[in-house]
């Protein structure tokens, strides 16, 4: 019997899951080139998340962060000229890379910083005051030809 390894649905959305389209996108994934660079998701509290990813080599001029409504784009564009290096090995890859996440409703970049060779997104959910569930009492009234009981008209 074959056997699918469903955690590629799992590494590009932060906040929520939707699974049918992370289903149809996962069929389609090249893991080549969705593996650089290497990420990390992590949820640092009830309502923030952190992306973490590996840009060693990366300037912060180097790199790009935007936001648009429910996606997050990460860009890198080295601006070395590497024909004036002479290398023995190279192991550090400095290409060239895109990496798109997709955001739940109202999440936001709060921030990001670079810090020995990671860049750091936190991202945090904001959900407008009108959005929020609530708890309004509701009255309950009683058919006009009965009588309401209360709780203690019934006790006595």
């Amino acid at each position: 019997m074959r056997t699918y390894d469903l955690s590629p649905l799992f590494r590009s959305t932060v906040g929520f899951d939707r699974f049918a389209k992370l289903v149809d996108a996962a069929s389609r994934v090249d893991e080549a080139t969705t593996s650089y660079p290497p990420y990390n998701i992590e949820k640092t509290g009830d309502d923030t998340y952190r992306i973490s990813m590996a840009v060693a080599g990366f300037a912060p001029s180097e790199l790009e962060i935007v936001a648009q409504a429910n996606a997050l784009a990460v860009i890198g564009k080295s601006t070395r000229d590497d024909q004036a290096t002479k290398y023995l090995h190279r192991g550090i890859a400095a290409r060239a890379f895109e990496r798109r996440f997709d955001l739940a409703d109202y999440i936001r970049v709060a921030s990001a910083t670079i810090e020995n060779g990671l860049l750091h997104i936190d991202l945090v959910r904001e959900v407008p005051e009108a959005m929020k569930p609530r708890t309004v009492p509701i009255a309950i009234n009683a058919n006009s030809s009965a009588t309401p009981t209360t709780i203690e008209q019934a006790a006595a």
